[in-house]
C-alpha cells in the first residue's frame, strides 16, 4: 500500500527495485548466501527458537477458567468481551450499579488474619449478618413492601431481596474473599492453612452460580506455581439495582464506619463516600453468524490463495512440502507472539480466537511466496546460495518496507482503538516482527535444502518442455483479459496491499463491536472527526497514591475475565450479552499500623515465566536437545549426496564458483577439436589422431577405432564432427567423405563420400524427423549445396539453398512450426558472402530455401547469424551493428550499435521469463576489432520487471512486435582468450594468466620445468648457460561473468598445470547449461559455473538449438579456493543509460 500513497511522488505503484550494488541489497544477499551455505546451523537454530516459544506457550496459557488468573495469561476464546468506560454524557441508563470496599494490611499482605477477621466485621456491618449466608426464601413467603421497611433491614428483608429470589429493580448480590470461610469468624480463626483454604476455593460458587475466582475477590495479587501466595486488598463487591434498599443501607452504614471505626482503620475518602463513578459496559458477545460467514470467507480465500500459488510454481513435488513449511513458519509467528505477549502480561483474551492466525496468515503469505517465486525464478543451474542469496537480495527490502509500513499502521490504530484493539494491534506487529525473522532464517534454510534437491531441477526442465503447451492456450476473452490485466493507470494492481487492507478493514470491524453510542460514533473517534467529541472517557486517578496499591481500582477492573462477565450477565441481564454498570470508586480501609511500603520489586514478568524458569529448565533443556539433534539429522540426511560427493564437508556452498574437471590419459599431443552432445558426452580429436568420446556425467567413455591402415576406419583429418541428439551417433567429415560411428555399439556404421568442394562445411547437425526415427545427417556446405544423407540406407539428397559462398550456417529448432505437441522441426539459417539471408525449412522431405527480404535494410558487413528460436526471432551480426529480426515476417525490431567487432565473434544471451516466452533481457558479446577486448552489451526494459519483447506464435500481432525503450548496461574484459556465452546466463573463458618477469634462482634451475611436461629439452639448460632473466611459464585460468545484465560479477580460478606446454588454448564448447569443454594441451578440461547436469531435452529455450541442463550425477572437483577479479575499465560503463 505505501507504493500506492507514494504513487504522485514516482509515478508507479510497483515496488522499488534496488541496483544490484546497493548497500542493502549486497548485505542482504550475502547473508541469504551465508545462510544458504550454513544451513546446518541456521536451520537448527531458528527451529530452536520457535520451539523455545512453542514449549514456553502451554505454560503461559490456560483455557481453565478456574486458573484465569492464577499467574497465567487467558487464551482468547470465540467471543468479544470487554470492559469499557463509557462517556460522560453517555445516556445509558445502567443495568446494575456495583459498590466496593477494599481491605488493605500491610503491603502484600492482605491475607493475614487479623486483616480478614477485619474485613468480616466490616462485611456484616455494611450488609448484615453474612455467617453461613443463604438468601434463599421459600417460594410462598409473603412480599416484603418497602413501605413497610422501618429502621435497619432485618436479615429476612434484606434476603428477600437477594437476586436469587427473583429478579426485581430492588435485587443484589454480592461475593466477597470471605465466602471461603463461610462468612464464619470461627473458620477464619480455626484455618490453619489459609493460603490452602484460598486456592482450593478459587472454584467455589456463590448462591447466584457466580465463580469466586482470585480475579474478583483479591487485589495486587502473587502467584507462585499457579498458586496464589499473597494479595495486597481483599474486595468485597455489592452488585444491586437501582431501587435496592441493600444498595441504601451500604451507603448509610459506609458513612457510619467512617466515623465509628477511624481508630481502627484509615479510611479512604474519609467520610466514607465514594467520590466518584464512572459507567462501563462489560461484555460477552459471542461471535455472530455474520462474524463467522466473514472469518470463514476470509479463511477461505486466504487457503485458496495459497494452494493457488503453490500450484503456479514449477517445483511440483516441492508443493506439499514448502506449503507445510509456510504454515509452520505462519503458526511459529502466532505462537510465539501469544508468548510474548503472556510474557509481558498484554490481555489478548478481548478478541476472539479466530481472528489471530488470519491477520497474520494475510500478512505472511505474499512475503513467503514472493521469496519462494523469487528462488525458483533463478537459474538453477548457479550455485546454490548464489540462488538464495539473489532472491533474498531482490526481496528483503520489500518484505521490511511492507512490514514497517504495517507496524506503522498498527501503532496509530493502537491509539485511536479500544483496549482490546489496541491488544490485538500489539499482537498483529510482534507477530509481524516475528514472521520475517522466521522468513529469513527458517524459510530461507528450508528452500536451501529444497533447491538442492535433483527432483527440483528436473521438474524445472520438465516444466521448460511444457512452455510450448502454454503457448498454445486459448485466447481470453476481451472481458477476461481486462480481468486478469486490470491496471491502475500503467500498474498492475498486485495483492501486496491485501495484507494491509485485511489488517485495517478486521481493526475497524473489531472497533465495531465495542461500540454502544451510536451507529456511527466508532467512525468519529477513528477518523478523529473534530465536530464530535470522542466516546472514549479516561478513567479519573487514584486518590491512593500514598498507600501505594499494587494495582489500581481501574485495571483491577479491566482484569476481570470473560467467564466473570458471562456468569453475571446471566444473573443481571440473562438474555442480553453485555451489562453495563455504574461502579463507584471502591472505599478503602487500611489496617492501621501496617506497613503499606514495598520492601521488594513487584515481578516485570507474568508469574508463569517465573515458575517455569525454577522448575522446568531441565527437561526443557533436554528437550530443545533432542530436537536439534532431530533437525541437525534430518538436514544431513536430506544432503545426504552432498556429503558424500564433497568429503564431508561441513559447508558444501564454500566450493569456487568455478568448478573443473580434468579428463587425461585420453591423448598423448594436443586437442585440436572438440563436440559435444546435450547428454553430456564430449568428442576430443587429437594430433595423436586419436579420437576420445568422454561421458562427462558418469566419467567413463572409449576410444573410437581408426586405424590409418583401413580407409574404411581412417576419419583423418577431421574437418567437422557432429553428434545426434539421442547420442547414439557421431559423424565425422573428412575430404574422403562422412565416416559414421554408433556410441552404443562402439564401432563403425558406415561411410559415404561427400564432394565438399574444397572447403570445410558451414555447419554439420543430425536432423530427427520423428522422436523415435533413425535420424539423417545434414551438411551445409561453403558453395551454398545443402545435402541430406540417410542412415540406415545409401541414399542422399542435394538441395540448393543460396547461389553465392556462404559466410555462415546455422541449424535451429523451429519452434513457431510445431504442431500436435510433436517435437519442433529443425530449420536453417545461412548468410552469403553478398550478406543475402536465406531460411530453409522442411516440407515434407524436402528442403526449400527462402531469401529474407529486409527492406530498405542494406544488406552487406553480415558475418553470423544467431536465431533465438523461444521468441521466432534471430540476430543478424554486423561489423558494427546487430539487427533483431522477427522470423516470420523478416521485420527487423531493432538495431542494436556496436563497437567495430571481430568477425564471428558475436554470442547472445536471451533471457526469457520461464512462464512465456517474454524475452526479459538481451546480452550481446563479441571481441572488439580496435582493442580486441571482449565487449559486453546487455539491454533492459526501461520499466523494472517489464519485458523487452514478447512472442506467442498463435497472435497474428507477433509479426507486428516492436521494442520499446531500453536501457543498455556495459562491461569490458581485457584478454579474454577463449569464451563462451552459456544459456545460463554468464560468460565463461580461458585465458593466460598475466605474471611478471623476476631474476632466475641459480640455486634452483629445474625450478623452471617443476610439475610442467616439457616437450623437449632446453638447450640452454643443458649447456649449462643460464641468462639473468626469465619469465615464469604460462599459466592459464578461468574466468566468469555472472549477470551481466545485474551486477557483472566476475572470478577468476588457476587451473593446473598437468598438460603439455601451449601457447594457446585449444578448442572451446559448450557443454550443458553451465559448462564448456577446453582443451589444454592433452587434457580436456571441464570447467562449470556452480554445478551441472546434463539431460537429453530437445531444446533448452534460450535458443542454442540442441542442449539442455541434464540430471547427470558427475560432480566437478571443487578443492581449489574461489578468487575474485575486477573487470578493467568496466564501472566507468557499467550505469544503465538509455537508447534512442
Amino acid at each position: 500500500m505505501l507504493w500506492y500513497f507514494l504513487y504522485p511522488l514516482r509515478g508507479t505503484t510497483d515496488t522499488p527495485k534496488l541496483a544490484p550494488n546497493h548497500p542493502l541489497r549486497v548485505a542482504f544477499s550475502r547473508y541469504a548466501k551465508w545462510a544458504a551455505r550454513h544451513v546446518q546451523t541456521v536451520l537448527p537454530l531458528s527451529t530452536a527458537v520457535i520451539f523455545v516459544f512453542l514449549y514456553l506457550f502451554p505454560f503461559l496459557y490456560t483455557t481453565d477458567a478456574t486458573n484465569i488468573t492464577s499467574g497465567v495469561s487467558n487464551l482468547p476464546h470465540h467471543v468479544w468481551t470487554d470492559a469499557q468506560p463509557l462517556g460522560e454524557t453517555s445516556t445509558v441508563e445502567p443495568d446494575v450499579i456495583m459498590r466496593s470496599i477494599w481491605v488493605h494490611g500491610s503491603y502484600m499482605k492482605a491475607l493475614e488474619r487479623d486483616v480478614l477477621l477485619g474485613a468480616l466485621e466490616l462485611q456484616d456491618e455494611l450488609l448484615g449478618p453474612t455467617t453461613n449466608f443463604n438468601p434463599r426464601q421459600p417460594a410462598n413467603r409473603p412480599d416484603v413492601f418497602e413501605e413497610e421497611l422501618t429502621g435497619d433491614l432485618t436479615p429476612r428483608q434484606r434476603d428477600a431481596y437477594h437476586i436469587i429470589n427473583g429478579l426485581t429493580n430492588q435485587s443484589w448480590f454480592f461475593h466477597s474473599p470471605l465466602q471461603y470461610w463461610a462468612g464464619s469468624t470461627e473458620n477464619i480463626q480455626n484455618d490453619e492453612d489459609i493460603l490452602e483454604t484460598v486456592n482450593a476455593g478459587k472454584t467455589q460458587s456463590t448462591s447466584v452460580n457466580v465463580t469466586l475466582r482470585h480475579s474478583i475477590v483479591f487485589s495486587g495479587k502473587r502467584f507462585e506455581e499457579r498458586r496464589l501466595v499473597a494479595a495486597d486488598a481483599l474486595v468485597i463487591t455489592l452488585i444491586h439495582r437501582r431501587d435496592s434498599p441493600v444498595g441504601r443501607r451500604w451507603v448509610k452504614r459506609a458513612e457510619e464506619l467512617a466515623r465509628e471505626r477511624s481508630d481502627t482503620w484509615q479510611i479512604i475518602p474519609g467520610d466514607g463516600l465514594s467520590t466518584s463513578d464512572q459507567l462501563y459496559e462489560f461484555q460477552f458477545r459471542p461471535l455472530s453468524l455474520s462474524d463467522m460467514a466473514l472469518l470463514t470467507m476470509a479463511y477461505s480465500l486466504s487457503l485458496s490463495y495459497l494452494i493457488w500459488s503453490l500450484t503456479k510454481l514449477r517445483a511440483l513435488k516441492s508443493r506439499l512440502g514448502l506449503m507445510v513449511s509456510i504454515i509452520v513458519q505462519i503458526t511459529a509467528s502466532i505462537v510465539s507472539s501469544f508468548t510474548v505477549c503472556a510474557i509481558f502480561k498484554i490481555d489478548l483474551s478481548r478478541v476472539p480466537s479466530y481472528a489471530y492466525p488470519l491477520i497474520v496468515l494475510a500478512i505472511s503469505l505474499e512475503n513467503s511466496l514472493r521469496l519462494i517465486n523469487a528462488v525458483i525464478m533463478t537459474s538453477s543451474t548457479i550455485s546454490n546460495s548464489d540462488r538464495i542469496g539473489e532472491a533474498f537480495g531482490e526481496t528483503a527490502h520489500i518484505a521490511i518496507a511492507n512490514r514497517v509500513q504495517n507496524l506503522l499502521i498498527l501503532w496509530v490504530l493502537s491509539r485511536i482503538t479500544f483496549p482490546g484493539v489496541a491488544a490485538f494491534c500489539t499482537f498483529v506487529a510482534i507477530a509481524t516482527v516475528f514472521d520475517f525473522i522466521y522468513l529469513s532464517t527458517f524459510l530461507l534454510s528450508v528452500l536451501s535444502v529444497d533447491v538442492r534437491q535433483k527432483e527440483l531441477v528436473e521438474l524445472e526442465k520438465a516444466f521448460l518442455l511444457r512452455t510450448k503447451a502454454s503457448e498454445k492456450e486459448k485466447q481470453r476473452s476481451p472481458w477476461m483479459e481486462m480481468l486478469t490485466h486490470f491496471r491502475v493507470g500503467e500498474t498492475a494492481v498486485s495483492t501486496r496491499i491485501a495484507g494491509t487492507i485485511v489488517v485495517i478493514c478486521f481493526v475497524l470491524i473489531a472497533q465495531s463491536h465495542y461500540v454502544t453510542e451510536g451507529s456511527r460514533q466508532w467512525l468519529n473517534q477513528i477518523f478523529g472527526w473534530p465536530w464530535k467529541k470522542t466516546v472514549r472517557s479516561v478513567p479519573k486517578p487514584s486518590l491512593l497514591i500514598d498507600i501505594h496499591q499494587a494495582r489500581s481500582p481501574t485495571s483491577w477492573l479491566r482484569l476481570q475475565d470473560h467467564e466473570t462477565a458471562r456468569e453475571v450477565i446471566n444473573v443481571v441481564k440473562p438474555w442480553a450479552h453485555s451489562y453495563v454498570a455504574r461502579v463507584y470508586d471502591p472505599i478503602i480501609f487500611v489496617l492501621k499500623g501496617s506497613d503499606r511500603v514495598p520492601h521488594s520489586r513487584e515481578p516485570i514478568f507474568l508469574p508463569a515465566v517465573y515458575d517455569f524458569i525454577h522448575h522446568e529448565i531441565p527437561g526443557f533443556v533436554v528437550l530443545l536437545m533432542m530436537v536439534v539433534a532431530a533437525v541437525l539429522l534430518g538436514t544431513k540426511y536430506l544432503l545426504r549426496d552432498e556429503y558424500e560427493n564433497f568429503g564431508g564437508s561441513e559447508h558444501p556452498d564454500d566450493e569456487p564458483l568455478l568448478s573443473v574437471k580434468s579428463l587425461t590419459q585420453g591423448h598423448t599431443l594436443d586437442v585440436l577439436m572438440m563436440t559435444a552432445s546435450p547428454a553430456g558426452q564430449v568428442v576430443s580429436v587429437g594430433l595423436d589422431r586419436v579420437i576420445q568420446v568422454w561421458d562427462v556425467p558418469i566419467g567413463g567413455g572409449h576410444r573410437v577405432a581408426s586405424d590409418a591402415e583401413v580407409p574404411l576406419e581412417n576419419p583423418f583429418p577431421v574437418l567437422s564432427m557432429a553428434i545426434d541428439y539421442g547420442s547414439k551417433w557421431l559423424a565425422f567429415v573428412s575430404w574422403r567423405g562422412v565416416f559414421l560411428w554408433n556410441l552404443v555399439d562402439e564401432q563403425w556404421a558406415g561411410t559415404r563420400k561427400v564432394d565438399l568442394g574444397g572447403y570445410r562445411p558451414e555447419t554439420v547437425f543430425f536432423c530427427h524427423k520423428t522422436a523415435y526415427a533413425t535420424p539423417t545427417l545434414v551438411l551445409v556446405k561453403r558453395n551454398g549445396m545443402g545435402l541430406e544423407m540417410e542412415l540406415e540406407v545409401d541414399e542422399s539428397r542435394d538441395f540448393n539453398i543460396c547461389k553465392t559462398p556462404l559466410v555462415s550456417a546455422v541449424s535451429f529448432p523451429d519452434k513457431s512450426h510445431t504442431s500436435n505437441g510433436q517435437q519442433p522441426p529443425i530449420a536453417i539459417l545461412t548468410a552469403s558472402r553478398k550478406s543475402c539471408v536465406h531460411l530453409v525449412r522442411q516440407r515434407e522431405n524436402e528442403w526449400v530455401s527462402t531469401e529474407l527480404d529486409f527492406g530498405e535494410r542494406e544488406a552487406k558487413d553480415v558475418h553470423c547469424l544467431l536465431p533465438i528460436p523461444a521468441l521466432s526471432a534471430y540476430l543478424i551480426g554486423r561489423s558494427k551493428s546487430v539487427d533483431l529480426v522477427d522470423l516470420e515476417s523478416s521485420t527487423i525490431l531493432h538495431t542494436f550499435p556496436t563497437e567495430t567487432m571481430q568477425l564471428r565473434t558475436l554470442k547472445h544471451i536471451p533471457l526469457l521469463r520461464a512462464h512465456q516466452p517474454n524475452l526479459t533481457s538481451l546480452t550481446l558479446a563479441y571481441i572488439s576489432s580496435e582493442t580486441e577486448d571482449l565487449v559486453v552489451q546487455t539491454y533492459l526494459p526501461e520499466k523494472e520487471d517489464d519485458n523487452l519483447m514478447s512472442y506467442c506464435p498463435s497472435d497474428p500481432r507477433s509479426g507486428q512486435r516492436r521494442l520499446g525503450k531500453l536501457m543498455e548496461r556495459k562491461h569490458r574484459i581485457d584478454s579474454p582468450g577463449v569464451w563462451e556465452a552459456l544459456t545460463s546466463g554468464s560468460i565463461l573463458g580461458v585465458r593466460q594468466k598475466k605474471i611478471r618477469t623476476r631474476p632466475r634462482s641459480l640455486s634452483n634451475p629445474s625450478s623452471l620445468t617443476n610439475g610442467l611436461r616439457r616437450r623437449g629439452a632446453n638447450s640452454q639448460q643443458a649447456s649449462g648457460q643460464h641468462p639473468p632473466e626469465t619469465t615464469e611459464p604460462p599459466k592459464w585460468e578461468a574466468w566468469v561473468m555472472n549477470h551481466p545484465e545485474s551486477t557483472g560479477e566476475f572470478e577468476t580460478r588457476l587451473l593446473d598445470d598437468q598438460h603439455l606446454m601451449i601457447s594457446k588454448v585449444g578448442p572451446l564448447v559448450k557443454l550443458g547449461s553451465t559448462s564448456v569443454a577446453v582443451g589444454l594441451g592433452n587434457v580436456v578440461k571441464v570447467i562449470s559455473v556452480g554445478h551441472e547436469h546434463f539431460d537429453g531435452l530437445f531444446s533448452d529455450g534460450f535458443g542454442f538449438g540442441f542442449g539442455g541442463m541434464g540430471g547427470g550425477e558427475g560432480k566437478p572437483n571443487l578443492a581449489s579456493r574461489r578468487k575474485k577479479s575486477s573487470l578493467r575499465a568496466s564501472t566507468a560503463n557499467a550505469a544503465l543509460r538509455p537508447i534512442a
